[in-house]
């Protein structure tokens, strides 16, 4: 008896194209957020890789939703190709979109410091800055004035420590948060004021930010103010100011933890009355 052959149901050339179109764009955009985490590409490269991927990532859920059309209709194979394909595009373009939003909602700067009118000034970080990265000067009074909506609470800290203390405390935590240092100052009473320059690195794309951490003598204290620049980019996405906010939360704990408990004194004990010498 002659055996009959079942042809094999066909597979949707959409679906697969889709789920190629998202493999590739999920493999350039590990790449570029590794080269550049080992400093071996700059910025603009590697946003341009990144772009490039994205436009892969849309155009393969493009392709995705299109061949749902022949599976549902033909009963084609291809099903699980098209989601894992509209899954990778949904997880690329996510991050995205939402420092799309962020952008639209934050105005656009990228330089913050918690003294807008005296801002802290880099020094070594201008010769590291390429000639197409964002000036090193502040913007000015017109960004001071839209930090200040934005972020009201970017503000000095004031700590009840000495300047060599709280100096000491930002440049422990700064290291703790693995910034770079290459620019240290310590403070001098009376003289000149503790000084700090560091590079830290975003948590995802590991794109390098410069900070300026400034310790000054306060009546109480220290003052400790913080400058963090984007070196790139007219947007920052909330990023400079959530950096100083959390830095600033966490010197002001570590400063706290560290200072000595104040003893109340024990309340002196009653004299006894001396008698009144009699009278002659």
């Amino acid at each position: 008896m002659a055996r009959r052959r079942i042809a094999d149901q066909p597979t949707s050339r959409l679906a697969l194209w889709a789920r190629r179109l998202a493999l590739f764009s999920l493999t350039a955009t590990v790449l570029a957020v590794i080269i550049v985490r080992a400093d071996m590409l700059e910025i603009r490269p590697a946003l341009a890789t990144v772009a490039g991927a994205m436009s892969f990532a849309m155009l393969a859920m493009v392709l995705a939703l299109g061949s749902f059309v022949p599976i549902w209709r033909e009963g084609t194979e291809g099903f699980g190709r098209a989601l894992t394909a509209m899954g990778i595009g949904i997880a690329l373009l996510a991050y995205p979109g939402y420092l799309g939003f962020k952008a639209y909602k934050l105005p656009a700067i990228s330089d913050i410091s918690t003294d807008p009118i005296e801002p802290p000034a880099f020094v070594e970080v201008v010769r590291l800055r390429e000639r197409d990265a964002n000036p090193t000067l502040y913007a000015g009074l017109y960004a001071a004035e839209q930090q200040r909506a934005a972020y009201p609470d970017v503000q000095p800290l004031l700590v009840q420590a000495t300047p060599q203390a709280a100096f000491d405390a930002a440049i422990a935590l700064a290291n703790k948060r693995k910034w770079r240092v290459i620019n240290a100052r310590a403070p001098i009473a009376g003289r000149r004021e503790g000084y700090a320059e560091a590079i830290a690195r975003t948590p995802i794309m590991g794109f390098r930010d410069d900070v300026v951490i400034r310790v000054r003598t306060d009546p109480d204290g220290a003052r400790i103010d913080l400058r963090s620049s984007s070196r790139y980019g007219r947007y920052d996405f909330g990023a400079n100011a959530a950096r100083i906010k959390s830095f600033l939360e966490d010197l002001e704990e570590q400063i706290s933890d560290a200072a000595p408990e104040k003893v109340t004194p024990a309340p002196k004990k009653a004299q006894p009355a001396r008698p009144a010498p009699a009278k002659r």
